[in-house]
């Protein structure tokens, strides 16, 4: 169940991709972060009313740009530029850099299975994604690895550094902190909104409250109960979505090479969700007798 609610952030969040190009405002990318993430900051600190302890301040603050304010602004970058499933294919390599982090950090070798997993799901990515007409813009190709490497270091620090904070406030301080550094980009990089419709402003409310506040607060509780091997695994779910989107709602094609791709990212999800379950305690005692 743990991991059920956990991948409901990244599918979730693989709709950003499609809403972004398709309903908000052109060239707006530090715009359509600011208000994902700030107004759910702002609802969730509102309702729980819950400070950080102050030894949790430099942290909080380290989590809340790696997690929200340099992930979101690089996500848009790169989903204004980049087709939705290429915007996020290089996701691929979260898990990889959560174990590199554990290696060089906590001197934690991974599992074998899970190494070997995570590497396969780089090349099924890039078979899933593989199109004639797959257009590369090279920023937005930067900006997509350069925000995976933001989240996977994010994702690692998380569950590294325990805070004082419940799951609901931990994500609402984040959210808001966040949405604060997005602000002066915003402000300055972007063009003013024009007047707007309608359905984009439900568009604007759809990523703030799914992509934001529930879906940040289902990755946290993960974070809390899962391995951060496992939970990066799962961000793999967001360029699936975001592929499965654009081929249901834009037309866009898969052919047998894709199709094997996306069998091969699943099989690399489950492999990793596999290697990093905690064995029964009958199972690792049997181990030494």
């Amino acid at each position: 169940m743990d991991t059920l609610l956990t991948a409901l952030a990244p599918a979730i969040w693989g709709s950003t991709y499609i809403v972004t190009s398709e309903l908000l405002p052109p060239d707006r990318p530090f715009t359509a972060a600011l208000f994902r993430v700030l107004p759910a900051g702002l609802i969730l600190l509102c309702v729980l009313r819950v400070a950080p302890q102050r030894q949790d301040w430099l942290r909080l603050l380290a989590l809340s740009a790696l997690n929200i304010g340099g992930f979101q602004a690089l996500l848009f970058m790169a989903a204004y530029r980049l087709p939705g499933g290429l915007a996020a294919v290089v996701g691929a390599l979260q898990p990889l850099v959560v174990m590199l982090l554990a290696w060089s950090v906590e001197r934690q070798r991974p599992a074998k299975l899970a190494l070997a997993a995570g590497i396969l799901g780089v090349p099924g990515m890039a078979a899933l994604l593989f199109s004639p007409s797959m257009v590369w813009d090279t920023t937005g190709v930067i900006a997509a690895a350069a925000g995976a490497a933001s989240m996977a270091t994010g994702t690692y620090y998380t569950r590294r550094w325990r805070t004082s904070l419940p799951v609901f406030a931990l994500t609402g301080w984040q959210l808001l902190l966040g949405g604060l550094m997005l602000a002066p980009f915003a402000l300055l990089a972007d063009p003013p909104l024009p007047q707007l419709s309608g359905l984009q402003i439900s568009a604007y409310a759809y990523l703030s409250l799914a992509g934001a506040l529930l879906s940040y607060a289902l990755w946290f509780r993960g974070l809390k109960r899962l391995s951060p091997v496992a939970v990066s695994s799962l961000g793999l779910i967001s360029p699936l979505t975001a592929v499965a989107l654009g081929w249901l709602l834009l037309g866009q094609s898969m052919n047998s090479l894709s199709m094997a791709g996306l069998v091969v990212v699943l099989a690399s999800v489950f492999t990793v969700q596999w290697a990093c379950a905690p064995k029964p305690a009958h199972t690792i005692s049997s181990q030494h007798t």
